[in-house]
């Protein structure tokens, strides 16, 4: 039985006991999952865990928080570059950033390596920064040490631009950076990385303005880049 002190409310997705009184110290809503029938639009895979919310704060409570919500750009990340060095975003000021989770035994390796360093030639003296992060989660693609990727990466494509740290990009261990970019663009199917290759487009004050599969080409893109270089 729910002590008077709670409200039930229910919704076709959720059903939830909250606090009648601002005053109760441990203000909390107890939710339950309703199986959404077969004719409903909806996906019934997703769970409705245990929430906790402050019954002040106003209907935005419902909506996912992350720490990495609470930065304003990717300017104020410091992340490990591939030798090991801190590196402040905030220098990044000012530059459009195109940020690719890279792999080196992938599919898709060859054309995008290939096409970044054509548009990290072309573009970065008028204000583009590649900002490439090794991942290991897709397919085991990326199984080298960092050493071992920027030589690949540097030899075979001469790539130019930054290198950074091998990172995870889903999960509880996912990179802070990776938490904010998925945060601010979501994809098509929920906001994790699909795959090696996923690109954020970033402008000159470090927001995020565009995201774009694995399969979308560095050069199809080209146009984007401009636009915010101009």
């Amino acid at each position: 039985m729910l002590s008077s002190s709670f409200r039930f409310v229910s919704s076709p997705f959720i059903s939830a006991a909250v606090p009648l009184s601002r005053k109760i110290p441990f203000q909390s809503a107890i939710f339950s999952y309703k199986p959404l029938s077969k004719s409903s639009p909806f996906s019934s895979t997703s769970l409705i865990k245990h929430t906790f919310f402050s019954s002040s704060s106003s209907s935005s409570s419902f909506s996912r928080m992350s720490s990495s919500q609470a930065v304003a750009s990717i300017h104020d990340f410091t992340v490990k570059d591939a030798r090991g060095n801190d590196v402040d975003l905030g220098t990044y000021r000012g530059k459009v950033l195109l940020i690719v989770n890279v792999a080196s035994q992938c599919g898709l390796t060859n054309s995008n390596y290939t096409e970044l360093s054509k548009l990290y030639e072309k573009y970065k003296d008028q204000g583009l920064e590649i900002l490439a992060f090794p991942c290991n989660q897709f397919g085991a693609e990326e199984p080298g040490s960092n050493e071992e990727i920027l030589e690949f990466a540097c030899t075979r494509f001469k790539a130019e631009y930054p290198i950074f740290d091998k990172v995870d990009v889903n999960g509880d261990k996912a990179s802070p950076i990776y938490k904010y970019l998925k945060s601010s663009k979501g994809g098509l199917f929920g906001d994790d990385i699909k795959w090696n290759f996923t690109k954020f487009l970033v402008n000159k004050e470090g927001r995020v303005v565009d995201r774009y599969a694995p399969t979308t080409t560095p050069l199809s893109i080209e146009k984007d880049i401009k636009k915010l270089l101009a």
